[in-house]
């Protein structure tokens, strides 16, 4: 009875958890190397392949019992989920705010800096007439809080976001936390 319970219950449940954790280390890790972190990337790989192997070595050595098989494909797609939520949490990186508006940009611009954030604004030409386009780059951790300023000053401003490399010094709201752990995430200059 005890031996049908691990083996019906308590070993797919160990089988999900792990690979709930080996996939969830896998999209960290394949973010932690797009942003050039190699060394944490590293570390993390180390632990992934670890609890795979343990994991896959248990389905593998059950083939008969089809439960593995279901909480190992459980734990992986859980395991994406949740690597995904981790990873808008952790929002490592910066982004570029382009926006485009042929409205007066000028109270959003001040906005803007009154909030902390860098921006350059420039006179251009649109296939409509003359706008203005501004630039920010922004932790993606405030992208929406820059994005909801936009929207609140001009609903209908034409903006885009793109994933920023790298940057070298700027212009960034404060905040009341220690960056000391973070920064040892974020990449260096070159």
């Amino acid at each position: 009875m005890e031996s049908t319970f691990f083996s019906l219950v308590i070993f797919p449940i160990i089988i999900f958890a792990m690979r709930l954790c080996d996939v969830s280390l896998m999209t960290i890790r394949i973010i932690f190397i797009s942003k050039g972190i190699k060394f944490w990337a590293s570390v993390l790989g180390f632990f992934e392949i670890i609890i795979w192997l343990i994991a896959i070595s248990q389905v593998m050595n059950n083939l008969d019992n089809p439960i593995y098989a279901i909480a190992y494909a459980l734990g992986f797609a859980t395991g994406n989920y949740l690597g995904a939520v981790l990873e808008e949490k952790i929002a490592i990186g910066a982004n570029l705010v382009r926006v485009i508006t042929n409205k007066e940009a000028q109270p959003l611009v001040d906005y803007l800096n009154k909030e902390g954030f860098g921006v350059t604004s420039i006179d251009a030409k649109g296939s409509k007439g003359p706008v203005k386009i501004i630039y920010s780059v922004v932790r993606r951790k405030d992208l929406k809080k820059i994005i909801d300023i936009v929207n609140e000053f001009n609903p209908n401003a034409f903006y885009s976001i793109e994933e920023v490399r790298g940057v070298n010094k700027g212009i960034f709201p404060s905040q009341n936390v220690n960056f000391k752990f973070r920064n040892r995430f974020t990449r260096k200059g070159k």
